[in-house]
């Protein structure tokens, strides 16, 4: 996800409005036609104009120029250890998104501790990706909805919308008539979250950006203006990694899994998301904490992070998909990549797809299979 702080948590900048909403006729007709649903389809199509958000717009140009600025300044200007703190920043600021909002908080693929849950809470404020309730409503709407009008960054209208134009307009009034659908009870009973949620105009700023820019300053005399740029530096790349998943990894790569899901294995994006890039695999099995069917730490740093974690008990109940699964679906609906196909006329339907492991859309016999790793007692 990207950042969205206008209305419901701040006014800072970056906006991914949800206003403009087209209000619906709530009379239902009691006879249809193929041509009268047509027709309706189109007129309701009409309805819907790009809107900009030039705010967001003037906003994203500041940043990436910004970038740029910062990573000439890497190489030329900052100190070595400025450069090599950035870096080290943008990994923990990831991790909090991967292992976190993503897959603890949004599918719920494994359970965590208060202490991980605080860490990864502050991880996941210091990537500024909206507070953590935003990001996992976006997300669980993307995944029951994926490539349609109520998925916020929609692959089907081409790379551009789906990795950074869609937080240039604002959203489809699908996205918020749709998301309405979906639970968000378990997050609203998180004391870690809602904590966030209300102090996130002040602990954003303060995790994403100042702290990060003070302490070059203060611990090595680092230049503001050179330590300020390369907080910018990190911030902006960790957002392209994040948006490459809603891009790249919806256009390029394999479907071992799934061929007719736009989402794909990506080994690039794998690498630079650490471990998000098996897109195919995670729209199959949204549920699995590992977000891929690897069987080592090569390119899924989070899973590492998570397994460690696990090992002292601070995460437990690791949700996973036995081989014998994963082999028997990506037969029956995988292109042929890593599995031999066995054709069954599958086609997709996104009334079919589930955000995770409590989705009550969730496959039976899917619940019923799956390992769960370090078992609570």
């Amino acid at each position: 996800m990207a950042p969205n702080l206008f209305g419901t948590t701040a006014s800072l900048f970056l906006e991914a409005s949800q206003t403009g909403i087209i209000d619906e006729n709530s009379t239902t007709e009691k006879t249809s036609s193929p041509k009268l649903e047509k027709k309706k389809l189109i007129k309701s199509q009409q309805k819907y104009r790009w809107n900009i958000v030039w705010r967001n717009v003037i906003a994203f140009l500041y940043l990436h120029i910004s970038f740029l600025y910062g990573l000439y300044l890497a190489f030329t200007a900052a100190k070595l250890v400025t450069t090599i703190f950035a870096i080290t920043s943008g990994f923990l600021a990831g991790f909090g998104v991967t292992a976190g909002a993503h897959r603890l908080w949004a599918h719920k693929s494994y359970k965590a501790k208060w202490p991980m849950r605080v860490i990864l809470m502050i991880c996941q404020t210091m990537a500024f990706q909206n507070h953590i309730y935003e990001w996992v409503r976006d997300h669980r709407v993307h995944h029951k909805f994926t490539d349609t009008d109520a998925d916020p960054h929609n692959s089907q209208r081409g790379f551009f919308f789906s990795h950074i134009g869609w937080l240039m307009l604002k959203k489809h009034p699908d996205v918020i008539k749709k998301g309405a659908t979906v639970d968000m009870s378990d997050l609203e009973k998180d004391p870690v979250v809602v904590w966030q949620r209300r102090l996130y105009i002040i602990l954003m700023p303060l995790f994403c950006f100042i702290i990060p820019t003070w302490i070059p300053i203060y611990f090595w005399n680092e230049r503001p203006m050179y330590s300020w740029y390369l907080t910018i530096f990190r911030y902006t790349l960790s957002l392209n990694i994040t948006w490459l998943v809603n891009s790249a990894a919806h256009i390029w790569g394999t479907k071992p899994y799934d061929s007719t899901i736009s989402p794909t294995d990506s080994y690039s994006v794998g690498i630079a998301a650490f471990g998000e890039g098996w897109h195919n695999y995670h729209h199959v099995f949204p549920w699995d904490y590992k977000a891929a069917e690897l069987g080592n730490y090569k390119v899924n740093f989070s899973t590492a992070i998570i397994d460690g974690f696990a090992k002292i008990g601070w995460a437990y109940d690791l949700k996973t998909v036995s081989h014998e699964m994963i082999e028997k679906r990506a037969c029956r609906t995988g292109d042929g990549t890593k599995y031999q196909n066995v054709k069954d006329q599958h086609e997709h339907n996104h009334n079919n797809s589930i955000w995770g492991w409590d989705d009550p859309d969730i496959n039976t016999e899917d619940v019923q299979s799956a390992r769960i790793l370090n078992k609570a007692e």
